[in-house]
């Protein structure tokens, strides 16, 4: 019985959320590039009138753990999905991902 608790004891470990991470950071732009060794993730914030788009986060992964990025995050929207129903994506122009257009505003 000793022998199996130090089996799951083995493939968990505890993670710490600092008070200053806990809230995070809102983020509705990503700008990924990547060499023969890293990706590099690059979460900025767009805000309307505002000419200059500032990255609020940057985390860099080794192509394994992109990899796996990519296959946990698949997995989380095929769960959100069968709980809240398909995420409905807007008609974008060829080439373009961006889910807006930058339009200056007025006051």
């Amino acid at each position: 019985m000793e022998n199996n608790n130090n089996k799951q004891q083995q493939g968990q470990f505890q993670i710490e959320l600092p008070q200053e991470v806990a809230q995070g950071e809102y983020a509705n732009f990503a700008i990924i590039t990547h060499s023969s060794s890293d990706f590099v993730l690059d979460f900025a914030r767009i805000l309307p009138g505002v000419p200059k788009a500032m990255v609020k986060s940057r985390v860099i992964l080794a192509p394994e753990h992109a990899k796996r990025l990519l296959v946990a995050l698949k997995d989380n929207i095929v769960r959100y999905e069968n709980t809240f129903g398909t995420i409905k994506l807007p008609q974008q122009e060829k080439g373009t991902i961006a889910p807006f257009n930058i339009n200056k505003g007025e006051a």
